[in-house]
């Protein structure tokens, strides 16, 4: 009997395991560890290791559903792969934000460390669908895992600089003019307070029908807001380290520390965008894409990893990786072993309030992705309750992040690709991904290797995984027909978020005309400027605002015409062509 009626017949005649007692779960354990089958089952892990040519085509192993049987050695190597997809992206922002207030290495240590950990123990909780009150739930119940949200990321930059501006941070200026930043660990837990309190929103919205939420966030704003967050990470992070660092250095300063990039007493300091820093971020990139022309599934899964080992061997062996972080840091450790100031931050109140909108509409999509890669329908009442726990996940998952002394976590896109190439949508793989992800929390000198990735080599990588990220929201707004009120409103957005994205300061001057404001308007204003000052803010915003107000047969007539016409042609030339034939 084939795997397929095998499962259809369970799902209609449930047997007594569907309760297993203390004895028939102590079997099925015992059957798992003592048999071949139940360590590696019938599946070719030929395919999964060897590497394969771009012409060649491959027998697909089976497809493993949510609660399918996994044989062990499948379920760890699938969770590695997991883990992996994510590694870059959960690692990157903690060194982010690190870079960006100054902080020591210890402290940057602990924060991806802290990052990976907390990653992992809520990815359990998204994993799960615990059965709540009134029909609702606290996760999907898919193979889905979180990590740091990178419009958090995007965010942050603007209250870290606004932070700076306005003397919350210390910072120095040179007599040429060069500002340098000094340390600034409380505004990382302003922003921490700021994020626990601003998590119930997303904790409320769960509870809304997810067709209400769907129509408020259409693919239009939706897509707009996961494109404009890829690109101004490309331009405010990826692209600047590629050249050598974002910390200064790449406004090539003719005095203070920042002369050159990272800094002047760095293993092999050289000036903001030297080739020997471009050759080394292009190297990481190239490594990336060979691995995906020739790598196994298995490497292709974790090509970003790839990109990063290939960086760091050729930059060690040439001299310009800093050890210090790795010697220095612990060997075991784990949450609070450092700990912030939580504090409220109230010019970041709406930001993050915003925030927290874009997380749900990210979630809302990432789940759709998620559950149609692992052959779930994705309409019906069963669905909805599972965007409904998603969203609960993620909004008490912000809450408990800056508890864990981590950004809001949310769910995480890179997932889907993996199931897709491994065919394997199985939860027991992601609950393995989860304990990985643990154990390089737990691993101090893990996140001290991490901290000592040249500027470059990550930069290479996280460009193209920003890059990503913009992609995506490129395929979201492929799903928009593109009618003329459809171009309208995205021709708006664009209007202020890529004009914001190529001129960064054309906002910061807006209420300089405002004098002696009293403390509540200036964090206003701050506030303002901040949603201003971020593209993907300011463009979601305009386009979710236009999304409601514009009525649908806005000029709905022109577009039926066009399309008539366009019907017409086409209609024209196939008769053509057949009377050629």
């Amino acid at each position: 009997m084939s795997r397929a009626s095998v499962s259809s017949v369970t799902k209609e005649q449930p047997s007594p395991a569907a309760n297993p007692n203390s004895r028939s779960i102590l079997s099925v354990a015992r059957q798992k560890v003592t048999t071949k089958h139940g360590w590696f089952g019938d599946y070719d892990y030929r395919w999964l290791c060897l590497p394969s040519l771009p012409t060649a085509r491959r027998k697909q192993p089976p497809f493993y559903g949510i609660d399918d049987e996994l044989p062990l050695v499948l379920a760890m190597t699938s969770g590695l792969q997991h883990a992996l997809a994510m590694l870059a992206g959960l690692i990157a922002p903690p060194i982010i934000f690190a870079s960006s207030l100054m902080l020591d290495p210890a402290t940057s240590s602990y924060m991806i460390s802290a990052s990976l950990i907390g990653s992992g123990i809520l990815s359990l909780v998204q994993l799960s669908r615990l059965k709540l009150w009134g029909g609702y739930y606290l996760g999907t119940g898919l193979l889905s895992v979180v990590g740091t949200s990178f419009s958090t990321l995007s965010t942050a930059n603007a209250i870290f600089n606004m932070m700076y501006t306005n003397g919350t941070c210390p910072s120095t200026t040179a007599t040429d003019g060069t500002i340098t930043r000094g340390p600034c660990p409380d505004a990382y837990g302003m922003l921490l307070g700021t994020s626990l309190i601003c998590a119930f929103l997303e904790i409320g919205l769960s509870f809304l029908p997810p067709r209400v939420l769907q129509r408020i966030f259409p693919p239009m704003v939706t897509g707009t807001v996961i494109l404009m967050i890829g690109a101004s990470l490309v331009g405010s992070s990826g692209i600047l380290d590629w050249g050598g660092g974002s910390n200064g250095c790449q406004a090539r300063p003719t005095s203070g520390i920042y002369q050159l990039c990272p800094t002047v007493g760095s293993p092999h300091a050289l000036p903001w965008g030297s080739p020997q820093f471009i050759g080394l971020g292009f190297l990481s990139f190239v490594s990336i894409i060979l691995t995906e022309l020739f790598g196994s599934p298995f490497l292709k899964n974790a090509s970003i990893i790839v990109g990063l080992a290939v960086g760091c061997i050729v930059a060690g062996a040439a001299g310009y990786i800093d050890g210090s972080t790795i010697t220095s840091a612990p060997a075991i450790t784990f949450l609070w072993v450092y700990r912030f100031k939580i504090n409220v931050y109230p010019p970041a109140i709406l930001p993050m309030l915003a925030v927290y909108v874009s997380m749900s509409m990210e979630a809302i999509g990432d789940i759709t992705a998620s559950a149609e890669v692992s052959r779930i329908p994705v309409e019906g009442k069963d669905f909805d309750s599972r965007i409904q726990g998603g969203l609960l996940s993620d909004g008490i998952g912000g809450f408990v992040s800056a508890l864990f002394t981590v950004t809001p976590l949310s769910v995480f896109a890179q997932n889907n690709g993996v199931i897709s190439v491994t065919r394997c949508a199985n939860r027991t793989a992601g609950r393995w991904c989860c304990a990985f992800l643990i154990i390089f929390g737990c691993l101090g000198k893990i996140s001290g290797f991490f901290l000592a990735i040249p500027n470059p080599v990550l930069g290479g990588v996280t460009t193209f995984l920003f890059a990503s990220v913009a992609v995506s929201g490129l395929r979201v707004l492929s799903y928009v027909k593109y009618t003329r009120r459809d171009r309208f409103i995205l021709a708006a957005a664009l209007s202020f978020g890529v004009g914001d994205l190529l001129v960064p300061d054309i906002f910061t001057y807006l209420f300089d005309g405002v004098n002696n404001p009293n403390k509540g308007l200036e964090g206003l204003i701050e506030s303002i400027t901040i949603v201003l000052s971020t593209p993907f803010l300011v463009s979601g915003i305009t386009a979710l605002v236009l999304n409601l107000i514009l009525p649908q047969d806005m000029l709905q007539l022109d577009e039926d015409k066009e399309d008539v016409e366009v019907t017409q042609d086409l209609e024209i030339q196939v008769l053509e062509q057949e009377r050629m034939m």
